[in-house]
């Protein structure tokens, strides 16, 4: 008789964002018989995909692309001299539609090899390829990848940021259009190997719109799509649309970019999943024009109570109390002199706590005025739970907004050491309840080239919603991009795997 013995010794769960996922190797200790049930650890991830669009078509763009992953998380031990080498490593998305035309594949930076230090690449240029890209072992956890670019003339002028994100099947985007002297594209990613099916589906005042793509949107295996919002109407131009991407096979990246007539482009990141409280953290203090997008996935009518979270406290703005947002309805409202000299964030909670209905939502801001404006979105945020990153942060030009909507926090920040040298600097922010606090003075001494930053709230807080402005002033310009940070999940909760089975073979 010949025994086989196969022991259960790993479960692997995959993160519902397809961050990562986690392996956990139970002790070799025997199965013991016992009525408990089994319990959960949190582990680090041991695989991260993100992804990055094609950073622009203007022959005069200047793209910074920064990878970096934060230190303090280790992957689980695989046995001495088994575990693989980490690796954090970028390559292209070829655009199909970049045929024949000008353009280029951007440069990738050298890998990162040791966490707690970014490393970036220049790729200037017409850059109409995108990336996709995948950290493993210790450099998994956490691995964030900024993508920056700078356009000085031109209809696609402006401050482009965007962090490169995960592969999803399901995005939102408030505050798209299709408004004459516009241009909105959404770019979608694949990192798979199988051919990617992905639905757009636009929102205007009175509900869903008519689109020139029943079947959907085809994206390649490793290869980056962008799709020019204005075409997919048969409705005609609307100034306030909501889109939403959703995949009917596989997976996608998905970001909107953005530009318009006279305030310049930027980048719109997806919104936090729909919600019934919204907060959209990092309106520039400075900016002389907010438009606020909102819509109802539902089927319910939300009607919404608007409030700024500055840095004296939480108050209702002059330019607006409440809005309502009809059911499947894009909706929208003017902010003007909304931040009057005070950095926030802008709150948004149900008028009535009994009718709890989940929206999504974004802003528009504008900084500067007549031939000097200059445009950037922020997007509703989910709040920081363990441990957020942004990179590429410069010396000068950099703020962090922490905004504490419900109760009194606390925060660590970490300014990295940078990609030309330096050491990294760490401080405890202490945040009062329903208040913002904008830190400046985030570059640590000595340090060169551009810095990740890293937040981490500390347990028994409330929670702590995020943004980073990068400001570079061009011709008396005041160019900016506002990036919302996203929890990093560079840990995941796995179940504890107890049990052997053994099998009998004859």
């Amino acid at each position: 008789m010949n025994r086989t013995t196969v022991s259960l010794i790993a479960v692997a769960t995959a993160l519902a964002a397809v961050t990562g996922f986690a392996a956990l190797t139970a002790p070799g200790e025997p199965a013991a018989a016992t009525a408990a049930a089994p319990q959960a650890a949190r582990l680090p991830v041991e695989r991260t995909s993100l992804l990055c669009p094609a950073p622009s078509g203007s022959e005069i763009a200047e793209t910074l692309i920064t990878s970096y992953t934060p230190p303090g998380t280790a992957a689980p031990a695989a046995g001495a001299g088994t575990a693989p080498k980490p690796t954090a490593v970028l390559g292209v998305a070829k655009n199909p539609n970049a045929a024949g035309k000008k353009g280029k594949a951007p440069k990738a930076p050298a890998s990162v090899t040791t966490p707690g230090k970014p490393v970036s690449a220049d790729a200037d240029g017409a850059v109409t390829h995108g990336l996709t890209g995948t950290a493993t072992g210790t450099l998994a956890p956490g691995w964030t990848v900024q993508q920056t670019t700078l356009v000085t003339a031109g209809a696609a002028r402006g401050l482009l940021g965007l962090n490169c994100a995960a592969p999803d099947t399901d995005f939102w985007f408030p505050a798209a259009s299709t408004a004459k002297g516009r241009a909105d594209y959404i770019h979608l990613t694949n990192p798979d190997d199988t051919l990617a099916v992905a639905d757009i589906e636009l929102y205007g005042p009175e509900g869903e719109l008519k689109t020139t793509i029943p079947e959907g949107v085809q994206v390649p295996p490793h290869a980056t799509v962008p799709v020019l919002l204005g075409p997919l109407l048969t409705e005609g131009a609307m100034e306030n649309l909501t889109a939403h991407v959703t995949t009917r096979s596989g997976r996608v990246g998905a970001a909107l970019g953005s530009a318009a007539d006279g305030v310049g482009s930027d980048w719109l990141a997806a919104s936090a999943d729909p919600a019934a409280r919204v907060v959209l953290p990092g309106i520039p203090a400075d900016a002389t024009g907010v438009r606020l997008v909102a819509f109802a996935p539902g089927e319910s009518d939300a009607d919404l109570k608007i409030q700024l979270v500055t840095a004296n406290g939480t108050i209702v703005p002059a330019a607006a109390e409440s809005v309502h947002v009809k059911a499947g309805m894009t909706a929208s409202v003017e902010l003007p002199d909304l931040t009057r000299g005070s950095a926030a964030a802008l709150l948004l909670t149900p008028t009535d706590p009994k009718k709890q209905i989940p929206v999504v939502a974004a802003l528009r801001v504008v900084r500067g005025k007549g031939s000097d404006q200059e445009m950037a979105f922020v997007s509703g945020a989910a709040p920081v739970t363990a441990r957020a990153t942004v990179a590429d942060n410069r010396a000068k030009g950099t703020a962090l907004a922490l905004t504490a909507p419900e109760a009194a926090a606390q925060v660590k920040v970490t300014a990295s050491a940078g990609t030309e040298g330096g050491s990294p600097a760490t401080r405890t922010v202490s945040l009062k309840a329903g208040t913002t606090t904008v830190l400046t003075d985030l570059a640590p001494k000595g340090v060169k080239g551009s810095y990740a930053v890293t937040v981490e709230p500390v347990a028994g807080g409330g929670p702590v919603y995020a943004a980073r402005t990068l400001t570079v002033t061009e011709d008396g310009i005041p160019m900016f991009t506002v990036q919302t940070l996203v929890d990093d999940r560079g840990t995941v909760q796995v179940p504890t795997a107890r049990q052997d089975l053994t099998v009998l073979d004859d």
